[in-house]
């Protein structure tokens, strides 16, 4: 028998992309599944929109939790046997819920699945369009057998969500790095994490540089960190691969010498060295640039790039030495943390 989906969307002030994201849902295909909405907090017309797309419906809650707390809410009251998450602000296809269903039957012994953005992004700014595209690349070129896990287009089997206690809403109390820390928790404890190449959605998403600075330093560089020391480790996979981080080296090293040519003239011999390495070390990503958006978008390109080495290991740098001075806050996870059943909901509320 075809498994039941439990498709668990998390929002806050969802707007115009939040109803775009459930009209796509509601051309799902796949017959054994339900929607279920968990309206975090939101202040605008989100349990309007929710209400006029007939989903089940959670909410009520008086502040904003995150979506940690509320994909855990929404787990807690699921039909399905698999739980599907998905963000508010992307375009599943009519067969993607089927082939989470699939992907999961032919492999009993997979515990989570996750897929990636496709290579078609709904915002058309040159930012967003770099963001998704390096996401997606990101993620085709990454290990089948997964090191983590995603939360924006990933499935995992509910009896093992709620034994390992879902995702840490104590911790991550905003957008973060939720997803992956959940991930760890699942290879800890031995269950097989399967990245499925072919399962793509639509983000639509409009990125601007403050956002991109805020999500990548403080909800992700600064706690990644934080897990890599306490434990997590960093395995050679996907953002963390050897060439990324080779690559962050180089381009620390070309910083030094540009500061340096300005006393010395062989600096930048040692300057045009740094970035025929960045090149070389990344040449794959840059040839899928070129293929997908043409010459002016990767030389556009090229310097976002390296300016995301340059934060990241910043980053990275900032969060060892805020680990070793105690200023961050420890990690908690005592092994298998299951889930507590869920109470009697009186608040939030939900609508069959």
């Amino acid at each position: 028998m075809k498994p039941v989906i439990s498709v668990i969307v998390p929002v806050h002030n969802g707007g115009d992309l939040f109803r775009r994201c459930l009209a796509a849902l509601q051309q799902t295909l796949y017959e054994r599944w339900e929607c279920i909405v968990v309206e975090d907090g939101s202040t605008d017309d989100t349990v309007e929109i929710a209400y006029a797309h007939g989903v089940r419906l959670l909410t009520g809650l008086r502040r904003r939790l995150g979506p940690a707390q509320a994909r855990n809410i929404g787990a807690q009251v699921a039909r399905g046997d698999i739980l599907f998450f998905v963000d508010a602000d992307v375009l599943v296809q009519p067969g993607t819920v089927g082939h989470v269903a699939a992907t999961m039957q032919a492999h009993p012994n997979v515990a989570a699945c996750f897929g990636s953005y496709d290579d078609a992004p709904f915002a058309t700014n040159f930012l967003s369009q770099y963001r998704n595209l390096l996401h997606h690349y990101v993620h085709q070129q990454g290990n089948i057998d997964a090191s983590t896990f995603w939360s924006g287009c990933g499935a995992i089997r509910r009896d093992v969500f709620l034994a390992v206690g879902g995702f840490n809403e104590h911790l991550y109390e905003r957008p973060s790095i939720e997803d992956i820390e959940l991930g760890y928790r699942l290879q800890a404890a031995g269950y097989r994490v399967q990245l499925e190449k072919l399962l793509q959605v639509k983000h639509m998403k409009r990125w601007t540089p403050r956002q991109m600075l805020i999500t990548d330093v403080r909800d992700r560089a600064l706690p990644w960190t934080q897990l890599i020391l306490q434990g997590g480790g960093a395995p050679n996979d996907l953002n963390l691969n050897f060439s990324q981080r080779l690559s962050t080296a180089v381009t620390f090293i070309g910083l030094f010498a540009l500061g340096l040519s300005l006393f010395v003239a062989w600096a930048g011999l040692l300057v045009l060295l740094a970035i025929v390495s960045l090149i070389w070390l990344n040449w794959p990503f840059y040839q899928f640039l070129l293929q997908k958006r043409g010459i002016r978008f990767l030389l556009m390109a090229l310097p976002w790039h390296w300016f995301y080495f340059v934060y990241s290991g910043a980053s990275f740098i900032a969060g060892v030495v805020l680990f070793q001075r105690g200023h961050m806050q420890p990690l908690v996870v005592d092994g298998i943390r299951p889930l507590t059943p869920p109470p009697p909901l009186k608040k939030p509320q939900t609508t069959e």
